[in-house]
């Protein structure tokens, strides 16, 4: 399937949504209130992630605090947009409530967000997600768990100790002292594993 059936494809079944919505919903029959959201896809929702990225990246360095991860989500008719900062020490309320206001401030003058969205500003939390080669390095000696895009070993979830991060992918220690070496490239998700 090209890319433009796909597409089509996709405006006939918002389409069909809309008309049975629009059916049982008086609401939905307003050309304004048709959702915007069946147009998107998941490339225009990672563009969007990265443009956010580089417009609120100066406001956590001017509060004192790290930009650690920014995520676009559907929530419900809106998208939660969350916005994950760090700093040595932790994260405190003000520190969330700073970045908070000035994320606003300047998502409100480049209004790159082409529909309503709620922002959330929190720290990235003790079971973090792992995404960038340097979070790797930073938490090497630490557990986590990774899920690979193919099997490697005929494994696709691992649960090990990193105890290396290079330039090309990770090294893992598994139980029973077995290591494992998985590139960045075959890695789908990876976070912390919070030991109690």
């Amino acid at each position: 399937m090209t890319k433009i059936q796909a597409l089509a494809f996709q405006v006939k079944i918002c389409y069909f949504f809309r008309v049975v919505v629009s059916r049982i919903f008086d609401f939905f029959d307003k050309e304004w209130a048709f959702p915007l959201f069946c147009f998107m896809h998941k490339m225009d929702v990672k563009s969007l992630e990265v443009k956010v990225r580089e417009l609120i990246g100066p406001v956590a360095g001017d509060v004192g605090v790290e930009l650690y991860d920014v995520e676009l989500k559907k929530a419900g008719r809106k998208f939660l947009l969350r916005v994950f900062i760090e700093k040595e020490g932790g994260v405190t309320v003000g520190d969330c409530e700073r970045v908070s206001r000035g994320v606003a401030a300047v998502l409100d003058v480049e209004d790159p967000m082409p529909y309503s969205y709620t922002l959330e500003v929190s720290s990235p939390g003790l079971d973090r997600a792992l995404r960038k080669p340097a979070d790797f390095r930073k938490f090497t000696g630490k557990t986590a768990r990774v899920v690979t895009t193919s099997p490697i070993e005929n494994q696709t979830f691992f649960i090990g100790e990193i105890i290396d991060a290079g330039d090309n992918g990770i090294v893992l220690l598994l139980p029973k002292d077995k290591e494992v070496k998985i590139p960045y490239e075959h890695i789908s998700r990876a976070r912390l594993e919070v030991k109690i």
